[in-house]
């Protein structure tokens, strides 16, 4: 195996998202063959309680299921995963993200109406990780994000646990260093650390409160040296939305940025922020080179999330080579 993994990371979101369909299990493949360090698995569970990878807990976004299952839509329309067994998951054909329009959200992607992709389960993925990472003779770890763990427990559910026993059946109890934990739900993070006494790093998600996440957390709070106090009582680092940091140019041009990053490393903090594209780059930002020179070189987060882990990877290999990274 390599040597410990160098910060800055390089964490694959959804896999190779920019190149194939996000969280199939070949953009898994292409992610880690592209060098990414870790890869990120959103999970939900299904209605028979099996940890599937998806970052929605709809399955209309990402899958035929309208098609495949026409009458099964609750009444706000949405194809909810937890009322689908694994066998029905299983049978549907995963595709590139479509909006609320029907059509692609990243239009120069993956064609959103060809290939025949599947929703894999975490198991599923987890071994196909394994198995590259001992014929590539690599150590690329996972990034596990529990979804909406409040709908999961309203249903009967406790996706902590299941997730948990699927990392420990895999043997990643004895290899804590290649995982991450994270989560918008603070309350979940707590309760990995204090009741399920996880030996698995957590990570604590910072979303903008307009975005309405299943949760009851302040995240204008946990911004603050206050709240970030109270995150390092219970995790590990943060995980922020990349504009949490940079606000933009000034008037003259200037990059805007807050004091996150500084306050939750000065407590112990790791800061990997989400998500960096090359095709939706911030305002202000005129190249995705500028965006992670910012990032890495001026700011200095611990890694970040991306939907190109080629073009991170090799931005932070030539910061190597010229001894500006360790």
């Amino acid at each position: 195996m390599t040597a410990a993994v160098l910060s800055p990371i390089v964490i694959a979101h959804r896999g190779a998202s920019g190149y194939l369909p996000e969280h199939t299990l070949p953009a898994k493949a292409m992610a880690h063959a592209m060098g990414a360090d870790f890869i990120e698995q959103d999970v939900v569970l299904t209605k028979d309680g099996i940890p599937i990878v998806l970052h929605d807990i709809y399955l209309e976004s990402t899958t035929d299921v309208a098609q495949r299952f026409p009458t099964r839509a609750r009444a706000d329309g949405r194809f909810y995963a937890i009322d689908f067994s694994l066998a029905e998951v299983r049978s549907l054909r995963a595709h590139e993200r479509l909006g609320s329009d029907g059509k692609a959200v990243y239009p120069n992607r993956f064609p959103a109406d060809s290939g025949d992709f599947r929703v894999p389960t975490l198991a599923e993925e987890i071994d196909l990780i394994s198995g590259l990472n001992r014929s590539r003779k690599r150590s690329t770890g996972l990034y596990v994000e529990f979804k909406a763990p409040l709908l999961h427990r309203s249903e009967g559910h406790d996706i902590a646990v299941a997730v948990l026993q699927v990392l420990h059946a895999k043997g990643y109890d004895q290899r804590p260093e290649q995982v991450f934990l994270q989560c918008f739900d603070d309350v979940t993070l707590r309760y990995l650390r204090h009741d399920l006494n996880t030996v698995f790093p957590l990570i604590q998600l910072i979303a903008d409160p307009s975005w309405g996440e299943d949760s009851a957390v302040d995240y204008t709070f946990l911004q603050t040296a206050a709240g970030l106090d109270e995150v390092a009582r219970y995790a590990d680092g943060i995980g922020p939305w990349l504009q949490q940091i940079y606000l933009g140019r000034d008037a003259q041009g200037q990059a805007e940025l807050t004091e996150l990053v500084s306050l939750a490393q000065a407590r112990g903090l790791q800061v990997h922020p989400y998500t960096f594209r090359a095709d939706d780059l911030p305002a202000g930002i005129d190249s995705f080179t500028s965006l992670l020179a910012l990032f890495f070189d001026e700011i200095g987060v611990d890694g970040v999330f991306t939907d190109f882990p080629d073009l991170t990877h090799d931005y932070l290999q030539d910061l190597r080579r010229h001894r500006v990274l360790p």
